[in-house]
Parts: structure tokens; C-alpha cells; sequence
């Protein structure tokens, strides 16, 4: 038997489940039953909605309609704007723009270090020629964008400005991360190790060798590569920090560091031989936190972002090993790939995974969030990837059907506090992902996944009601947690609003 919410998403695909058939199996609808759907219903009324109360004047007559619209959700419902300007005409980019502010109220920044900064000191926050959009669409219409260097990296201070026009939340992505094809650029070592220590390299065989040594050797055969990694490090962040002050609301500092997390993270090293294979500030992860909160202002929140289900203990170890040595962690940052298309197909048939990399059945799901929430920590689902098994109906109906019972979990999970989908235009992914994960199409028309995130967080998650004034002084409602508009018409007949944030139970609003 179907749950109920399932029945209405077929509804909102404008499938028919007496006409069409079912493109998940008994198995799946086995996983997602109607008590594991039950108990998701009554954790998003615990956890994401509380009571509020409405004082009201005499002058609002008995009987009175009083109408309550959220306007905003506290949830952060996000997604990446890597593709920024990008995807080829005026009208790909207007949509693509238009989904932010309406159904995603954060975007992710890049600030990726390669391409952010592909000189030594010249970052590209300014936009230049080639972040126009009438660059972007020459390109598309004589060649291929994802040859462009700077492909999903578009200067920032147009996204910045433009975010803060919608009064889009923003996170900036990331500060420092060790990957040498994303992130870490290549000018730090031609250009800042001299060429005596680059001799010695050679003559103990390269980088390969180099990475045997124990780091006290490498500190001192590398003094001033050592030096100038910390230097850099250093000015990067407060370089950002100076220029942006609190324009972005929140950061992820670090980006996948627990491969390099060694037990401890204050350990004194001044260099970090990387599981990236390249060499880092030692310490790296804990320095990055201190330097941060040394030069972004106070009210700018820190993430913490990892990537593997596998090391989801080693990652909650470290987590408490960083904040017990003083530094700040303010939201825990956990992603979830599910890029394999076969996934999609094995998944809709109910089987089990075979040492799946990311849980996908709702106990699953529990467990992970479980350990995950002994950080005592708001956790972020950071970079979310769906991925639809085929281009054809049934592929996009799963890749739906997978967002809306997995969208549903995850809000109402108590510790959350947003969830970010990653690539919004299918083939707008980096080499080697499929294209078929995102929410639009290339040409930026909807996919089913898009209309079942939208009922979701533009309907079924939004309290819009009117209600009457029961002349008792109060007036009462259960409500999603955000920002309300509240209309009523006092004694005059005038037309009336008022705006209120609800937070948690007992927040209430005076009508005056």
C-alpha cells in the first residue's frame, strides 16, 4: 500500500497511480512504510514547527478574520550558484536566478582557492569580462563552457550582490581544503619554494618520496616552502574576511580534513604531509578555525564539512578533538553523493546497497544521524546529489519520488538546520559526474524533482491560514518556524499588518 504523501506526488508529477505504474517497487514502499512516514510526519510537527500566540486589541471585533502567511522558513533550504551567468541565453539565467529567493533561501558561494585565485595575489572578486553572461553565452554558442578554466567558479561579488538583493543567505565554500584539483593551487609551489629546497626534493626522489619523511624532516629540509604555506593560509582567510566582513552569513573553514586528522589537532607541526599528496600547514584544520576567528567578525557562523559515511565516528572525533582545543565549530557540515545512476535503478527495486557509501533507508538514515548529532552540534546536509537513473520518464519519476521521501527524513531530523542540493542543471557537474542529476534540465525546464521539492517547501512546509478572532483578548496558531505577515481589519474598516517571527513555542506577537 502507497502512504498518502506518496499518492499526492503523483499527484504533483501528474501521474496517475491507476493509469501509470508505480516506478518503485513493493520492496522500496516496504522501506518507506506508512509508520515510518507516520513517524516522519509527527518529528517535522516536533521539531520544525512551534506554537504561537496572537495578542489582540479590543478594537479587532469578535469574529474577525485574522490571516497568518509564513513568509520565510528559518530552515535552510539551499543550493549551490556555481552556474552563475553561465548556462548560455537570458532566459536559462533568469530562471536559473529566479529559483533563489523563492524556492532556495541560501546559496553557496565558490571560493575555491585554483580558480578564485589562479595569480598570486589577484582573486577575483570583481567580476571581469569573462564573468559577463554575454561572454558565457558566446562560449556556449561557439564552444564548450566546461573547457573554460573558470567553469562553476564565477567572480563573487556579483553573486554577493545579487543575494543580498533576494535576501539570499549565502555560505562560502570553502576556505581551505588540501585537493589539488579543486582547490589547491599549483603557484605555491612553483613560485614560492625556492629552488635549492625544490633541488633537494629531487634529490630524494620527488614528492613520493618526499611524503615518506617524517614531518620534523620536512620542516627542516623546506623551512621557507614551510613558511610561505602558513603565509598564504593565513593571508587568504583574512584577506576574504577583510573584504567581505559579514556579507556571507556562514563559512565552511575547513573542507574534508578528516583523512589528515591524526588523533589530535594541536600537535605544533609546521607542516602537514597530506593524504592529498601535497604538503599543507601543519595543523591545518585547527589553524584555519583560530586565524578565522581572529579576522571574521563575530556574528559570521563557522561550518565544518565532510564528506564519508565511512569515517562518520573519526569525523565526530575530530570535530570534538578541534572545538575541546578552542576552536569554533558552529555547524556541522555532512554531504550526501548518491551519484551512481545504477543506485537510483537498485534502489527503486528496494535492495540494499552494496557497502553503500551513503545511507539511503530511513534506518539507516536514523543511525547515522544519531552519531552525528553527539556533537551537539546544527547540522548541515551540505552538498546533497540525486541522481536520476535515465533521462527517460521513469528515471526522472525515481530521482522525485528518492528527493521527496529523503527531503521529508531529513527535515525532520531535530538537529538539522538546512539541506543543500548540489547541481540544480543536469550536465552542470564536474568531470566525471553524471548529468542527470539536477532539478532542471539543460535548457533549464523542470524536472518531476523540482515540483516535488517545491510542493514540499513552498506548500506543504508553509503555514498560510485564516483565522478567526475568538474575542478572548488571544488568538493561538501551530506554525512553521519563520518569518509571518499577519493582515487583520480593525474597527474603521482599515486594513491592517503586522510581522512576527516565530522561533519557538510561546513566541507572540502584539496587534496594535
Amino acid at each position: 500500500m502507497k502512504p498518502k504523501n506518496t499518492l499526492l506526488l503523483l499527484a504533483v508529477l501528474g501521474l496517475s497511480s491507476l493509469a501509470i505504474a508505480d516506478p518503485m517497487s513493493p520492496a522500496y514502499w516496504e522501506q518507506w512504510n506508512p509508520k515510518v512516514q507516520e513517524k516522519i510526519d509527527r518529528d517535522i510537527d516536533k521539531n520544525r514547527k512551534a506554537d504561537a500566540i496572537i495578542k489582540l486589541p479590543r478594537v479587532i471585533p469578535a469574529g474577525a478574520d485574522i490571516k497568518i502567511e509564513q513568509v520565510t522558513h528559518d530552515f535552510v533550504f539551499g543550493a549551490h550558484i556555481f552556474n552563475f551567468n553561465q548556462l548560455g541565453t537570458p532566459e536559462r539565467n533568469r530562471k536559473y536566478k529566479e529559483l533563489y529567493g523563492s524556492l532556495f533561501n541560501s546559496a553557496t558561494v565558490p571560493f575555491y582557492w585554483k580558480k578564485f585565485e589562479m595569480q598570486p595575489g589577484k582573486p577575483r572578486f570583481k567580476g571581469e569580462i569573462r564573468d559577463t553572461e554575454a561572454y558565457w553565452n558566446e562560449v556556449t554558442q561557439n564552444g564548450d563552457p566546461k573547457k573554460q578554466p573558470h567553469w562553476r567558479r564565477p567572480a563573487t561579488d556579483p553573486i554577493v550582490e545579487f543575494c543580498e538583493s533576494k535576501g539570499v543567505r549565502m555560505l562560502g565554500h570553502p576556505l581551505v581544503w588540501g585537493i589539488k584539483s579543486w582547490h589547491h593551487p599549483e603557484w605555491l609551489f612553483t613560485r614560492f619554494c625556492p629552488e635549492d629546497e625544490k633541488e633537494k626534493i629531487k634529490r630524494i626522489g620527488g614528492a613520493k618520496n618526499l611524503h615518506k619523511l617524517p614531518v620534523a624532516e620536512i620542516e627542516k629540509m623546506l623551512p621557507v616552502y614551510t613558511s610561505e604555506l602558513n603565509r598564504h593560509m593565513e593571508r587568504r582567510i583574512a584577506e576574504i574576511a577583510k573584504y567581505y566582513g559579514n556579507r556571507l552569513q556562514s563559512w565552511d573553514v575547513v573542507n574534508e580534513s578528516v583523512k589528515d586528522f591524526k588523533g589530535t589537532s594541536v600537535t605544533g607541526n609546521a607542516v602537514c604531509s597530506s593524504a592529498y599528496g601535497v604538503l599543507l600547514p601543519g595543523d591545518y584544520t585547527h589553524k584555519a578555525y583560530a586565524i578565522a576567528d581572529r579576522v571574521f567578525p563575530k556574528s559570521v557562523l563557522f561550518n565544518i564539512n565532510e564528506t564519508t559515511t565511512r569515517s562518520d565516528e573519526r569525523y565526530l572525533e575530530q570535530v570534538m578533538d578541534l572545538r575541546k582545543n578552542g576552536s569554533r565549530i558552529d555547524i556541522l557540515g555532512v554531504q550526501f553523493h548518491l551519484f551512481n545512476p545504477q543506485h537510483g535503478l537498485d534502489i527503486a527495486e528496494g535492495k540494499q546497497l552494496k557497502s553503500p557509501k551513503y545511507p539511503v533507508w530511513p534506518d539507516q538514515i536514523w543511525t547515522r544521524m544519531d552519531t552525528l548529532s553527539k556533537a551537539d552540534l546544527p547540522i548541515h546536509l551540505s552538498e546533497i546529489t540525486i541522481t536520476a537513473p535515465g533521462d527517460d520518464a521513469r528515471g526522472q519519476e525515481i530521482q522525485a519520488i528518492m528527493a521527496r521521501n529523503l527531503y521529508r527524513m531529513w527535515f525532520s531530523i531535530k538537529n538539522m538546520m538546512g539541506i543543500t542540493w548540489w547541481n540544480v542543471v543536469d550536465g552542470c557537474g564536474v568531470r566525471g559526474e553524471p548529468t542527470t542529476t539536477g532539478l532542471f534540465t539543460r535548457d533549464m525546464q523542470p524536472k518531476p524533482s523540482f515540483h516535488a521539492l517545491n510542493q514540499l517547501i513552498n506548500h506543504e512546509w508553509k503555514t498560510n491560514m485564516t483565522i478567526k478572532n475568538p474575542g478572548t483578548g488571544t488568538a493561538a496558531f501551530r506554525g512553521f518556524k519563520g518569518k509571518y505577515k499577519i493582515t487583520w481589519r480593525d474597527a474603521s474598516g482599515r486594513d491592517r499588518t503586522a510581522t512576527f517571527h516565530l522561533k519557538t513555542d510561546g513566541d507572540s506577537v502584539t496587534l496594535e
